[in-house]
């Protein structure tokens, strides 16, 4: 994350994606720096799959807009054959808003609806790799802490790292 001054904009948060979100989503993930062509490609997949599947996608976001741009974004989902346990799969803010606490605020708001799906648990994987250091210190500000290492998972030296958070209770249904 880097740290930037000045006036921050005012963010407004929205649940529904867009069209235009896919392309916006894709420069936001190059503009990153972290993200390969392929996963990339992936992001802005989730995109459209939420707009053509809706819901039965199974992707849900939390995207932030600074007047008519997107700046900042999350997507989750809840696992298959779990009950109550949610994947955060993407998370990125652009990088010129960076350090403003638009990401805290997309993990939140990401948090909030996934205790009003009556959701307990949240997971986040992310490399090992040295440059993921920022996020991995940012996912443990946010309360996350490493639940499993998958080594070499990624490619070799490249282990996946799985963060959890509990945030809520649920009774299963009988």
């Amino acid at each position: 994350m880097t740290a930037h001054t000045g006036a921050s904009p005012t963010i407004t948060f929205r649940e529904n994606v867009r069209p235009e979100d896919e392309h916006a989503v894709r420069r936001m993930a190059e503009a990153t720096g972290f993200f390969r062509a392929d996963e990339v490609e992936v992001a802005g997949e989730l995109v459209r799959e939420r707009l053509s599947k809706g819901a039965a996608s199974g992707y849900e976001f939390v995207l932030g807009d600074a007047g008519s741009e997107l700046i900042g974004y999350a997507c989750f989902g809840e696992i298959a054959c779990s009950v109550g346990s949610y994947d955060l799969y993407w998370i990125i803010v652009d990088p010129a808003h960076q350090g403003r606490g638009l990401g805290r605020q997309l993990v939140d708001r990401v948090e909030e609806r996934v205790r009003a799906l009556v959701g307990r648990n949240v997971y986040i994987e992310t490399s090992s790799l040295a440059k993921y250091e920022p996020t991995r210190r940012f996912y443990e500000r946010c309360g996350y802490a490493i639940e499993a290492v998958l080594r070499g998972f990624y490619q070799p030296g490249d282990d996946k790292l799985i963060y959890s958070k509990h945030i809520g209770t649920q009774t299963p249904a009988d």
